[in-house]
């Protein structure tokens, strides 16, 4: 009985650990996708202030969201390829549109 209670308290947690800051890390980018999705879509179209005020307000919310949970290189370079890929879009398409119509 001796060599049970010896054990007791030096579970290795390891993967436990890993697993939660997983999920953790998981958590803080889909709701921080998710706020800069619903700022960029209510100022571009609900309230009518525009695609760059919303654009802005994209970027804004992902550098924030970035530096105060110190998101390492993949967040980083997610935010960079949205922002250029909204930037292009922002650009191409009323150029687009315009010559449609």
């Amino acid at each position: 009985m001796g060599s049970h209670s010896d054990a007791r308290g030096h579970m290795d947690i390891q993967d436990q650990k890993e697993t939660f800051g997983g999920f953790l890390s998981a958590t803080v980018w889909t709701c921080g996708l998710i706020a800069q999705i619903v700022a960029l879509t209510t100022l571009a179209f609900a309230i009518g202030a525009g695609w760059w005020a919303g654009f802005a307000a994209f970027v804004a919310i992902g550098v924030a969201i970035g530096l105060a949970f110190r998101l390492g290189a993949g967040y980083w370079a997610t935010q960079v390829v949205l922002i250029v890929l909204l930037g292009l879009g922002g650009m191409i398409i009323p150029a687009v549109s315009g010559l449609m119509g």
